[in-house]
């Protein structure tokens, strides 16, 4: 049988009743954990585990685990699209690959777009999840080779690269974004050390032991520095917010979105692929390639549309990307698919080459489940984003106990930590003080997630290479990606100088 006669057998799979309902809960469930900041998509697959098995007890073995995967599977992409809802209405992002969202997102919102940009969301979430099956049935084989040819040292350059390119969200100013970016690593390094056991920077606080939670910092910084920046600048705010006029975007809008959703899918889609990227570095080189291309870069973080539609579409994507390492190695690529694979084994299936041989019901329902997925999250959500965009019209003194509600209720349900409550407030105040100066906080978010992972992979290269840097040059791979990192903001410092020598060559 070829590759299409088994995905129609999959189709045949993921529309039998009880997998369509499996599949509308699981992306229903997986929109209500991106939404509220702090569940996730990992918490939430884990939490429904159990439960699917149970529910499922009572199948056949191969349809059990054929319809629970497909369920944990809906809560996995349904929570990439439901992390943006609060991104784009409350400047809390609900999951790290959505921060990148909050840029345009809520400056839309506060410009009365709100019910424009959560359509956008989407339609750019429906075109990458179909992106992404069509990636996963045509190239999942070939693909799964190329990530194969990436070992610690192509990973270590790859997140430089992320590092370095992150100063285009850097708004005026590279040299303070650089600036950020080694405060986020500076952060992620707080903790005791994998390898040496040694504490670092914990100052005897048996808290920081385990490190600075990534939520915490991020709904601090993004959610609580929004609410302090309302409160303390309330005599130059009139607050009033904007009205919603109209949900469905204009033609013209769905033109200037329509290319960052393809670009965002594609490039998501590829991101996906190469395990340990995931979904928040595919938004964010989705969005600085869009601020690349554009006609007019300065309109990003005023609340361009293309500014929603790259990064949403590229974190869709990357899920479905994720995908290709799971099925096709058995090599999770995030820390979702890793808990999906638990899942896959808790039913005795094996994730990996064998897969598609000895349970082709399974592998093949599951791809195409992620297209009736995604189907249902377009039905779902769009008429729901009037609902959603009455958010913005809260007002401010009602808006303002909302967010802090939310905020505080999603760091404690993760950590249940007073610590990690009074860190929200620490990081809220840096927030308001950082963004008043022209400090972009986006760099330091995406410094304190790839910190850690850039640490293991140079210290895995190190160890194979006898501690000998060589490695990164030897590798062609690598060579490419610190070259493009180096030519990412050598160029723009050099076209700066030569604009200055031309103007004082002008003036003189």
């Amino acid at each position: 049988m070829g590759t299409i006669d088994y995905l129609f057998q999959g189709f045949a799979t993921a529309f039998q009743w009880q997998n369509l309902l499996f599949a509308f809960f699981g992306v229903l469930i997986g929109t209500a954990v991106g939404v509220l900041p702090g569940i996730g998509p990992m918490s939430g697959i884990a939490l429904l585990m159990p439960i699917t098995a149970s529910i499922t007890g009572g199948l056949p073995a191969e349809q059990a685990a054929t319809s629970s995967i497909i369920l944990l599977a809906g809560v996995y992409y349904g929570a990439m699209y439901g992390g943006s809802t609060t991104s784009i209405l409350l400047n809390t992002p609900g999951e790290s690959s959505s921060v990148v969202t909050t840029l345009d997102g809520h400056q839309m919102a506060k410009k009365g777009r709100a019910g424009v940009a959560l359509a956008i969301c989407a339609i750019g979430s429906f075109a990458a999840g179909i992106v992404a099956l069509l990636g996963l049935v045509l190239l999942a084989t070939p693909l799964a080779s190329v990530a194969l040819k990436f070992g610690p040292a192509e990973y270590t350059a790859l997140m430089l690269l992320g590092l370095l390119a992150v100063s285009s969200l850097g708004g005026k100013s590279m040299t303070k974004a650089l600036m950020m970016t080694v405060l986020g690593l500076l952060l992620a390094t707080i903790g005791i050390d994998a390898v040496s056991g040694v504490a670092r920077f914990t100052y005897d606080i048996p808290t920081l032991y385990s490190g600075l939670e990534f939520l915490t910092i991020a709904v601090g910084l993004f959610a609580v520095g929004e609410v302090f920046k309302t409160i303390l600048e309330r005599e130059q705010n009139d607050g009033e917010i904007a009205k919603i006029t109209r949900i469905l975007p204009s033609k013209q809008e769905l033109k200037d979105s329509s290319m960052p959703i393809a670009r965002g899918s594609i490039l998501g889609f590829f991101v996906g692929v190469l395990p340990g990227a995931g979904a928040t570095l595919a938004s964010f080189f989705s969005y600085i390639m869009e601020k690349k291309v554009s006609k007019d870069p300065k309109k990003f973080g005023t609340g361009a549309i293309e500014g929603v539609a790259a990064p949403e579409s590229a974190n869709n994507a990357a899920a479905g990307g994720a995908m290709v390492p799971l099925l096709t190695l058995g090599i999770p690529g995030s820390g979702s698919t890793a808990i999906l694979m638990s899942a896959f084994i808790m039913f005795n299936i094996t994730p990996g080459p064998l897969l598609f041989e000895e349970h082709p019901s399974v592998a093949w329902g599951l791809i195409a489940s992620m297209f009736v997925g995604n189907a249902i999250l377009l039905i779902l959500n769009l008429p729901m984003v009037k609902v959603f965009a009455k958010v913005v019209e809260t007002p401010t003194k009602y808006l303002i106990p909302l967010i802090v509600a939310f905020s505080f209720f999603g760091v404690y349900a993760v950590q249940l930590s007073v610590f990690d409550l009074i860190l929200l407030i620490i990081c809220g105040v840096a927030g308001y003080f950082l963004s008043k100066n022209d400090f972009p906080i986006a760099p330091l978010v995406l410094g304190i997630v790839l910190g850690p992972m850039i640490e293991n992979n140079l210290r895995r290269a190190l160890t194979l290479s006898d501690g000998s840097v060589s490695i990164f040059f030897e590798k062609p791979i690598a060579l490419t990606f610190i070259i493009a990192g180096l030519l990412w903001i050598s160029i723009p410092l050099l076209l700066k100088l030569r604009g200055k020598k031309l103007i004082v060559s002008e003036e003189a």
